[in-house]
């Protein structure tokens, strides 16, 4: 399993070296954002952030190609790489309310509810 709080190129979705389109990835942001900035910043400091953007094409690891099985997990992780503590919460909450869920199935089930004995016993 790959680990998937790690920076990838993208070198399927890039355009050069994959950089901006796995940078875009990491962190969600739209691939063309990136990119207008990297050429803004590369105007910005007279061509320095080439040599940062040529360094992390040939030293970065390439994206595994099954690193994400649905959208959704894509979401999830580019959520857990930019907020961690966030996403800690969100899950917090989701296990709290399926417990809440589960605790209220149970109750209805221990209680003393006849129309539900009476179902379960026509079902047998």
């Amino acid at each position: 399993m790959a680990a998937r709080t790690k920076f990838y190129t993208d070198k399927p979705n890039g355009k050069w070296m994959g950089v901006c389109a796995g940078i875009s990835d990491y962190t969600g942001i739209d691939v063309t954002l990136v990119r207008v900035g990297m050429v803004l910043l590369t105007v910005v400091s007279n061509g320095i952030v080439i040599v940062g953007y040529i360094a992390a094409g040939v030293l970065a690891p390439k994206k595994p190609y099954d690193l994400y099985e649905t959208p959704d997990q894509e979401k999830f992780w580019q959520g857990v790489r930019s907020n961690p503590k966030r996403s800690t919460a969100e899950v917090r909450s989701k296990f709290r309310e399926l417990d809440r869920r589960l605790a209220d199935i149970e109750t209805h089930y221990t209680s003393r509810n006849t129309r539900l004995a009476e179902e379960i016993e026509a079902l047998r």
